[in-house]
């Protein structure tokens, strides 16, 4: 299977369609509330987003090159599309919901998941819990690698896939984070960070949750915004969604499952996460991978029906409903 010039087009146009969607809800929320926009926070990925589309549309009409224009057009996606979603997190935990954290707490319990043993054990092996934090940190690393690994490969509907999986797992995990909002572990224990357990990388956002909460903080950024959803797990969702990406390429298969399955053990300290949390996300990222899949299923043809492609477009491609 193969996604054919006009597929790209179309898919890259639904993105881009749903990104604008989501600034134009962000944009309205402004007019109605008493948010405002920190419009200097917006101008770096504004820019970075419009200067990789202008190489999208050279690549494409100027000098022929749906790989590289494929390249550049997703990574200005994933910008733009950061850029619009972190302020939308910031109004979906300003609805000041009900806590859910001794719900969650308890599932854990009654999962048999225990996150003191994890976090005691984390105290005594002080090297481990520094390699852990550096790869909680990799996700966008990761995205922008897998992002030019697909495009090197020519693997664009899988590109496309990835974007969307993206997209629909970030949208799904905000809705519902307004609707069971939770403050995550540490701060539901007020506990306290030390020289063997420093604070979690997460620990920047509780100041920014608690003001969104009461009201206190009513700035939307871009640069510089805080991922504060608790429940469910986007990074353990987008975890699982790279991993699933990297499976088809050989040179990335072993790394994907190795780096994003130790990244499972960062997610609850670091993220101060419930293992609950991370649950729910990996269900969003497998129906946010088949959602993606049949979307671009709709968009890919058959080789023997494509004698007219381009050299690129012919090249094998994952089935799409590999993952």
């Amino acid at each position: 299977m193969t996604l054919d010039p006009a597929g790209q087009r179309q898919l890259d146009g639904i993105i881009w369609a749903i990104i604008l969607t989501v600034a134009a809800t962000v944009l309205a929320a402004t007019a109605v509330s008493d948010f405002h926009l920190a419009w200097g926070s917006f101008s770096a990925p504004a820019g970075t987003a419009a200067l990789f589309v202008l190489g999208q549309y050279f690549y494409r009409t100027r000098r022929p090159d749906p790989r590289l224009a494929s390249a550049l057009g997703t990574t200005a996606q994933i910008v733009a599309f950061a850029a619009v979603g972190a302020p939308l997190s910031y109004l979906a935990a300003s609805f000041n919901l009900p806590l859910h954290d001794r719900a969650f707490e308890a599932a854990d319990r009654a999962l048999g998941f225990d996150w003191f043993a994890l976090l005691d054990w984390l105290k005594s092996h002080a090297g481990a819990a520094h390699v852990l934090r550096m790869i909680y940190l990799s996700l966008m690393p990761q995205a922008l690698l897998i992002i030019l690994a697909l495009a090197i490969a020519g693997r664009l509907a899988t590109l496309r896939m990835f974007v969307l999986a993206f997209i629909f797992a970030a949208l799904t995990t905000i809705a519902m984070s307004a609707l069971w909002p939770a403050e995550g572990v540490w701060l539901l224990h007020h506990l306290k960070g030390s020289a063997a357990t420093p604070w979690p990388a997460s620990a920047t956002s509780w100041p920014v949750f608690l003001g969104l909460r009461d009201g206190s903080f009513r700035a939307l950024m871009a640069t510089g915004a805080e991922g504060i959803i608790t429940f469910p797990s986007l990074h353990a969702a987008l975890a699982l969604i790279l991993a699933v990406v990297m499976w088809p390429l050989p040179v990335l298969r072993w790394f994907g499952i190795g780096l994003n399955t130790i990244m499972m053990v960062s997610i609850p300290v670091d993220g101060s996460h419930y293992f609950t949390d991370m649950i729910a996300g990996l269900v969003i990222a497998t129906l946010s991978l088949y959602a993606a899949h049949r979307l671009v299923g709709r968009h890919v043809t058959h080789f023997a029906s494509a004698k007219a492609a381009t050299p690129i477009a012919a090249e094998p491609e994952i089935a799409v409903s590999a993952g």
